[in-house]
């Protein structure tokens, strides 16, 4: 099943895809619900059984999407957790996850444009699978984090990566309006398979800059929920980003970023593509 938010003329909602095709959802709970609301209280078995007896109402192409949790508690993001990753930051491997976070502002859904902020051009390309979680625990044993997946989706963690340095905090440069993407929907765990078989892609303006298969992975993700279950109540909605292979920008020489002009993809054969033009701040209105 995938699970999208988007918006329809003035009005955000969400939905299961279907094909070319959305089944809205918004009044499953309420006429107000988003999908963050709706996976407080019903399940995914519920969500598929009640969209199983409604009709399509909306079409892809006449739809914005936006990030499919318009509204979440957490963006948890792991850095350095792929080995060439590493290596090329030079970095040694730590005992336990890279963290930082994001926040819901700094991104965007697919298609939307990516803003790469004035007066900096170091603005550096991440494609990352992330998860969503979809159950509430805290002290999750590993094997236990199965149940604790609604699904998988897409992300672009964008980095300002003069502003990542300006201290060994990763905060100010993960967090400029509108710099990052997620989507572009949501891909339920019975329709991903086995992650580890997969490769994840970042093209740079249809150029390969970013490939490595998910089992690359330092920490996996069950290692991942466990461990961020240790330190914080995971709660439905909550995203978990789980880091970017090796080949970004900062790493190339000469370096390699995005600019006004650029369109950026990251894609997985369980969910599809996540592709985002990117703009200067200067013709936003922020």
């Amino acid at each position: 099943m995938k699970l999208i938010s988007f918006r329809a003329g003035a009005s955000n909602s969400w939905g299961r895809v279907i094909g070319d095709e959305i089944v809205d959802l918004s009044e499953m709970t309420s006429a107000s619900s988003t999908m963050f609301d709706a996976l407080q209280v019903v399940t995914l078995d519920e969500i598929y059984r009640y969209s199983d007896d409604r009709d399509p109402s909306h079409h892809l192409r006449d739809v914005t999407l936006l990030p499919p949790i318009v509204a979440t508690s957490k963006i948890i993001c792991v850095g350095l957790n792929f080995v060439e990753h590493e290596r090329e930051m030079r970095r040694q491997r730590p005992p336990r996850p890279t963290i930082f976070s994001r926040f819901p502002d700094t991104l965007v859904g697919g298609a939307r444009p990516l803003i790469q902020p004035a007066g900096t051009r170091s603005y550096d390309y991440e494609g990352e699978l992330a998860v969503v979680i979809g159950a509430t625990g805290r002290r999750v044993a590993i094997e236990d984090t199965k149940a604790m997946i609604a699904g998988y989706t897409l992300f672009n963690d964008g980095s300002l990566r003069d502003y990542q340095r300006h201290s060994t905090q990763f905060t100010p440069g993960k967090n400029f309006p509108q710099s990052g993407a997620i989507g572009p929907w949501i891909v339920t765990p019975d329709e991903v398979g086995d992650l580890s078989k997969q490769t994840l892609t970042t093209r740079l303006n249809g150029h390969v800059v970013q490939q490595a298969p998910l089992s690359d992975m330092i920490f996996s993700i069950p290692e991942i929920i466990s461990y961020c279950s240790e330190w914080t109540e995971l709660r439905p909605g909550d995203i978990l980003a789980t880091g970017t292979p090796g080949g970004v920008g900062a790493a190339k020489t000469p370096p390699l970023w995005m600019t006004a002009g650029d369109v950026c993809e990251v894609s997985l054969p369980a969910i599809g593509v996540l592709s985002n033009p990117i703009i200067a701040e200067s013709v936003l209105t922020l």
